[in-house]
């Protein structure tokens, strides 16, 4: 009798694990769909923004500041700031003179709603030092920067960015230290008033490079060139954009717009250098102009 039963009752148990599968199924691809349909609503409702720091060399040691606040504002009407969502918790500190041929510090990665961004604010601290040669060999000073306005109300760069949703916005802050500190006379004080030019990586394009100099006759020792200008012009002998190399040799020009130019390399010791052709830029790529080496002037 039992025989008989069995299989009744071994079919009603597989017809119920088949349902439990099939409705496990339906709750996962709903709960799938659930997921896309909320990926999907959010790029169109959204665009990202990347704020990165560069800098222009200097001459200086080291330039140390300290960032407490990033924050924007999407209109011009807007009565309050808002925070972007840092990359590093605050206080970031960074040291500008770290930020030259192509490196970058990414301050923020934050997804705004789709709109416009019209400005935004780097807020520093006073805890903020420049460190200097002094007049002997491998002597060095540490000064102070005073930076009264960045205290205050912060630095305020205007972007007005027009937001469209599901595209990535990324921005160089470009501060050129060279024009941001100030000496107060024979005070021995120093004054930050930060000049940043805000840079579209998206719309322009960047040129990068490596400079040696052949320190002997025969051009059989190089080393770094420290300290060249280059230069890049249009076809119209317009300067566009203007850098100096790093201790190590390298530097790398940002924001320039998509076209045809040529580069001058100078440095008071040693030949100049010009390019051959064009060189063209295109949106959002960087162009490697390779290891240039330069020998010493001839009298």
């Amino acid at each position: 009798m039992d025989n008989l039963y069995t299989p009744f009752f071994f079919n009603l148990n597989l017809k119920e694990m088949i349902f439990k599968k099939i409705t496990h199924g339906i709750v996962l691809l709903s709960f799938l769909f659930f997921l896309t349909n909320c990926t999907s609503s959010d790029t169109e409702n959204t665009a990202r923004i990347q704020l990165k720091l560069v800098d222009a060399p200097g001459d200086y040691m080291s330039v140390n500041i300290e960032i407490i606040n990033l924050q924007y504002k999407s209109n011009a009407e807007d009565n309050e700031w808002q925070n972007f969502n840092p990359e590093i918790n605050y206080p970031i500190q960074v040291d500008l003179i770290s930020l030259t041929a192509g490196n970058k510090l990414l301050l923020t990665d934050h997804v705004l709603p789709a709109g416009n961004l019209h400005q935004i604010r780097l807020v520093l601290s006073n805890n903020n030092t420049l460190e200097i040669e002094g007049n002997v060999p491998d002597q060095s000073f540490t000064a102070h920067l005073n930076t009264p306005s960045a205290q205050q109300s912060g630095l305020k760069l205007i972007l007005n960015q027009k937001l469209e949703a599901g595209l990535t916005y990324s921005f160089l802050l470009d501060w050129d230290v060279q024009q941001s500190i100030i000496k107060a006379g024979n005070s021995g004080k120093f004054n930050l008033n930060p000049v940043i030019k805000v840079i579209s990586e998206t719309n322009t394009g960047s040129l990068k490079g490596k400079l040696t100099a052949n320190v002997l006759s025969d051009n059989s020792k190089q080393v770094p060139l420290y300290n060249a200008t280059i230069a890049l012009y249009n076809i119209s002998e317009d300067l566009i954009a203007q850098t100096t190399s790093n201790e190590k040799g390298d530097y790398m020009l940002y924001g320039i717009p998509p076209g045809d130019y040529h580069l001058d390399i100078s440095h008071k010791s040693y030949a100049e250098h010009a390019s051959e052709g064009t060189i063209n830029i295109t949106k959002a790529k960087v162009y490697d102009y390779g290891l240039i080496e330069l020998s010493k002037r001839t009298l």
